[in-house]
């Protein structure tokens, strides 16, 4: 019995540290990646997960600047996401076992970089986004971010995904954008217009 036990646990373990690549998305090639920049009008925010723990749980990222929860993308394992936007102030969510945020305010021109970054949860991983400040986009560390993760994009299977789970989807954003915000700002994650490139 002991034995069977520690194999459960063995494989739990390697489980949660193996990267999961998401049935969701699509692997994009270096001509699709041109498409990423930012230009005149818009702005580009790259989302992007170079942790391989807790990589067989899902990560998605919703827009959710408005009433609507706009996917993102979902951003598994060693992936990394592009969206563009027009200049302005946004609210991000990642959605987990829980739900957390980030506010962004982008300049048209630039592109700005945050991280998914995966943390225990009491049955799966949650996940919190951390912006990327203008500081760090230099550092080895930063490039080596980037350099591990490939850029995917949504399919019809991953805007499906999310029409069927809009209702667990906006349960978490109702119940953790409360608790968020009631968090001093200082405690919020936030990029900034300076932040870009």
């Amino acid at each position: 019995m002991k034995v069977l036990k520690s194999i459960f646990i063995v494989l739990c373990i390697g489980l949660a540290l193996s990267g999961c690549a998401s049935k969701y998305m699509q692997p994009v090639g270096p001509e699709r990646e041109l498409s990423y920049e930012p230009s005149e009008s818009l702005a580009v925010i790259v989302f992007m997960r170079p942790s391989a723990f807790g990589g067989a749980v899902q990560s998605s990222v919703f827009d959710v600047t408005t009433e609507e929860n706009i996917l993102v993308g979902i951003v598994s394992s060693k992936a990394k996401v592009a969206y563009k936007k027009a200049p302005g102030e946004y609210t991000f969510m990642v959605v987990g076992e829980s739900a957390d945020f980030m506010e962004a305010e982008v300049e048209a021109g630039k592109k700005y970089y945050a991280l998914v970054t995966p943390r225990m949860g009491v049955w799966k991983a949650r996940f919190s986004l951390k912006p990327i400040h203008k500081n760090e986009l230099e550092s080895d560390k930063f490039k080596e971010w980037f350099t591990s993760c490939s850029f995917v994009e949504n399919t019809d299977s991953s805007y499906q995904w999310a029409r069927d789970n809009a209702d667990s989807v906006q349960s978490k954003r109702e119940t953790y954008y409360q608790k968020w915000m009631s968090k001093p700002e200082m405690d919020r994650p936030a990029l900034y217009k300076e932040d870009g490139r």
